[in-house]
């Protein structure tokens, strides 16, 4: 099982960010427009999975690709699929499959988390507001903080 990932949140024109993510295996590069929530809802999917939910998905717009992060939890681990699709209100199976990787959870959390300290020690929280056209998502980045913590103390009893 692939037990480290990378992901990197970059932003380029204004509301306009560039998304990869990498393993040993494999690395995809995405595109996502702040049309949407996408840091939010990319956020907020990875907390649900460590509170417990079994299936949840996030989508990046890029006007009109856009890219759909599926993940399935079973266990401590999480199959993560990133699907391409042609126009955002595509089904699945219209997708193409860019990267896939089955992480354990807390790797796949920890990327996330390192991906947006870094962002924000970047750009700062007004740097990233003036770029990204939307405030930076400290509420539901400091949720998942909070829940993680949580779930490794637990772990530990």
């Amino acid at each position: 099982m692939t037990s480290s990932v990378r992901i990197t949140w970059t932003l380029g024109a204004h509301g306009w960010a560039d998304c990869t993510v990498e393993d040993q295996q494999a690395k995809a590069e995405l595109t996502a427009s702040y049309i949407s929530s996408a840091p939010e809802d990319f956020l907020t999917a990875v907390a649900r999975l460590v509170a417990g939910e079994a299936e949840n998905r996030a989508q990046f717009e890029a006007e009109p690709t856009a890219y759909r992060w599926i993940f399935y939890r079973e266990g401590e681990d999480v199959w993560v699929r990133m699907l391409e699709l042609r126009h955002g209100s595509d089904h699945d199976n219209k997708g193409t499959e860019i990267w896939s990787a089955q992480l354990p959870i807390d790797a796949l959390v920890r990327a996330v988390i390192r991906c947006f300290d870094e962002v924000v020690r970047s750009y700062g929280e007004s740097g990233y507001h003036s770029k990204w056209g939307e405030h930076f998502p400290r509420t539901e980045l400091e949720a998942l903080r909070r829940l993680w913590h949580a779930h490794r103390r637990s772990d530990d009893t």
